[in-house]
């Protein structure tokens, strides 16, 4: 006697091949999309809003670009150590010495040659000498030391060769200012002597302020040029021609152009 399923089951065989089936089977898409389609990265976000995301993230991209562009760079970074522009003073002192080409302006010759009279013809004019000087130079900006002058005056005729000496003492105050050219100011007091062919026939006493500009051309060698101006105090005498000279104060301008060397002495 053969057994017959119930109304409505399916024979085993069947329900074996459907289960097969529906593993072997690709899954079905989602609702309201096509096979083949690709899922997109955020499905629930709308397109239209990550586009205009994307499109406001570019505008405020260009807009900091601009603004970098237009602010002023950052000032220069200084070094915390400046060099400086010249090295210090070495601090030496020197022994100072050497010649002079001078000239002696006639100001005016006072009392020793009057404007009138037969005394008009003046005995002491212009002349032009030779200076030697020798002195100590500080490591500051001091000079002190002296100096010998003979200059031949023009004398009128009167001498055969009128000569002018000077013994004077002197200083001179040199600022540093960083220069191989270098002002400097000069004074001193002296005294002076005065006659015919290096004779001795009057005397006096001189001051004397000026200026001046050193120029060193090397460690141990400088040139100069100065400008002073020198009262001189003369006593009256009588000349060769027996005119007596009263006392009187001449005045003369100086102009030197001085080559001077120097030896070390030591250092501070």
């Amino acid at each position: 006697m053969r057994l017959r399923p119930p109304p409505g089951a399916l024979p085993a065989a069947t329900l074996a091949a459907s289960a097969l089936l529906s593993l072997t089977a690709p899954a079905a898409p989602p609702e309201g999309k096509a096979e083949g389609d690709l899922p997109s990265a955020t499905p629930d976000a709308p397109v239209g809003a990550r586009t205009g995301e994307a499109a406001g993230d570019g505008v405020d991209g260009a807009q900091a670009s601009d603004a970098a562009a237009a602010r002023p760079p950052p000032p220069p970074v200084k070094p915390r150590v400046e060099l400086a522009a010249r090295p210090p003073p070495l601090h030496v002192e020197y022994a100072q010495y050497g010649v002079a080409l001078v000239a002696e302006i006639s100001l005016d010759p006072g009392a020793v040659c009057p404007r009138s009279g037969p005394l008009y013809s003046c005995i002491l004019g212009s002349g032009g000498g030779l200076a030697i000087r020798g002195g100590y130079r500080s490591p500051g900006p001091w000079y002190f030391g002296g100096a010998y002058q003979f200059t031949k005056m023009d004398s009128s005729n009167l001498y055969r060769l009128g000569i002018f000496q000077q013994l004077r003492a002197e200083m001179r105050y040199m600022p540093d200012i960083g220069y191989r050219a270098a002002p400097y100011f000069s004074a001193g007091v002296g005294g002076v002597v005065y006659g015919n062919e290096w004779g001795v026939e009057t005397g006096g006493a001189l001051i004397f302020g000026g200026v001046g500009v050193e120029l060193e051309v090397s460690r141990r060698a400088v040139l100069g040029v100065s400008c002073v101006y020198r009262p001189v105090l003369i006593a009256g005498w009588k000349d060769t021609a027996n005119y007596e000279r009263g006392t009187g104060i001449a005045q003369f301008v100086g102009f030197e152009l001085l080559l001077e060397v120097r030896t070390e002495l030591g250092r501070r």
